[in-house]
């Protein structure tokens, strides 16, 4: 395992001294009676205790984090003014700048505009685990220019993540959702070495389904992996849905009835049709193997779980983890996004912050964030 991450529990007084605090607050908002309103605020609330940390210490706190894809110019869409009036509701005494992707420097790692955040300022905090799997400005500059430090939020993730590769407690089950197998091959392959067994569901899993020579009709395919899921079901221990639930290719989202009524299908998708959830064989089969679980990693939907017709197997797997008193840890994004739906955040072991960099740090047993705060001045 890499070596530590410093900690601000190293900082003597923090009387007068000014903090920049790196935050994922890259969260969900939509119009709720003509205001634009945060709907999940748990990355926000995540940050509170850092925050409290730090003032009761007698700093001077100031927040800094991205929103949406703004790209490198003022939109006013990403403004951060809900995110501000949100936090404000937890009454900190904390700043918060705007945008940090309204500057092209920030995605561009420029090390001007990285420079231009800590002037001023006597120590970085990153507290934004959700990030620091991208080499941006805000994340890696600050680090070379002041005595630098982890959040305890992003310390526990790592801490967290990490012993759940090195030591978990077997049976070990990880389940990995998703529409794009492209993006989570790597992850499969990975926790298919250190897992007992390895659950694949959402559109990623149609790939897998082809590569064993079954009809996908037209669910989501990518060709070129399909060798690679080839090689990985080989293992023995990748288990792939037998059922799905779909709808006709041509039938559009939306409410249930008519054209858009949905099908089962046991073993083969027809053509003419799409997989759009699990099936009921597949779920009692998914859960069995949960129920016998001592160690569970989830990360990704089992399905197009945001139309309700094809949440079921979302909201099983859900339940099913929650139910569990094995080590339950979920992976951020869409999967804490469910648990959130389902009421069901409490019923866990760990909910992460980062949805993509949980994973990547899975994968690759580091982030370029983390790599900052250990080279970092005075680190």
């Amino acid at each position: 395992m890499p070596a530590a991450l410093p900690s601000i529990d190293r900082w003597g007084s923090l009387h007068g001294k000014r903090i920049l605090v790196r935050v994922d607050f890259n969260v969900p908002v939509a119009d709720v009676d003509g205001v634009v309103t945060v709907t999940d605020d748990f990355r926000i609330r995540a940050t509170l205790p850092l925050f409290s940390a730090l003032l009761e210490r007698g700093a001077q706190v100031v927040a800094c984090t991205h929103f949406g894809r703004p790209n490198g110019v003022v939109d006013e869409r990403y403004s951060v003014e809900p995110l501000r009036r949100c936090l404000a509701a937890y009454q900190p005494e904390v700043t918060l700048l705007e945008n940090l992707r309204f500057h092209p420097g920030e995605e561009g790692n420029d090390a001007a505009f990285g420079a231009s955040l800590v002037e001023g300022f006597d120590y970085y905090v990153n507290e934004a685990f959700g990030a620091s799997h991208r080499a941006h400005a805000s994340i890696m500059v600050p680090p070379t220019l002041v005595p630098s430090a982890a959040g305890p939020n992003l310390q526990r993730e790592v801490a967290t993540l990490g012993a759940l590769l090195e030591s978990p407690a077997r049976p070990f089950v990880a389940i990995v959702g998703g529409a794009k197998v492209r993006e989570k091959i790597g992850i499969v392959r990975v926790l298919s070495e250190k897992a007992d067994t390895v659950i694949v569901g959402g559109g990623m899993s149609y790939t897998f389904a082809f590569a064993e020579g079954r009809s996908v009709g037209g669910s989501l395919f990518d060709e070129g992996h399909v060798e690679s899921c080839r090689e990985l079901l080989a293992r023995g221990n990748v288990l792939i849905p037998r059922d799905y639930r779909g709808l006709a290719n041509d039938a559009a989202f939306g409410d249930a009835g008519g054209p858009d009524e949905p099908r089962e299908f046991d073993g083969d998708i027809p053509a003419g049709w799409q997989g759009l959830d699990i099936g009921p064989r597949t779920i009692a089969h998914f859960e069995e193997v949960l129920a016998g679980a001592k160690t569970i990693l989830w990360n990704g939907p089992m399905g197009v779980f945001e139309d309700p017709r094809f949440g079921v197997g979302t909201k099983a797997i859900a339940l099913a983890v929650a139910a569990s008193s094995a080590i339950t840890v979920v992976g951020g994004g869409d999967s804490a996004a469910a648990l959130a739906a389902y009421g069901l955040e409490d019923s866990v072991s760990f909910v992460s912050t980062g949805g993509g960099a949980s994973l990547e740090f899975v994968e690759l047993g580091d982030l370029p964030g983390l790599r900052a705060l250990r080279e970092s001045v005075g680190a």
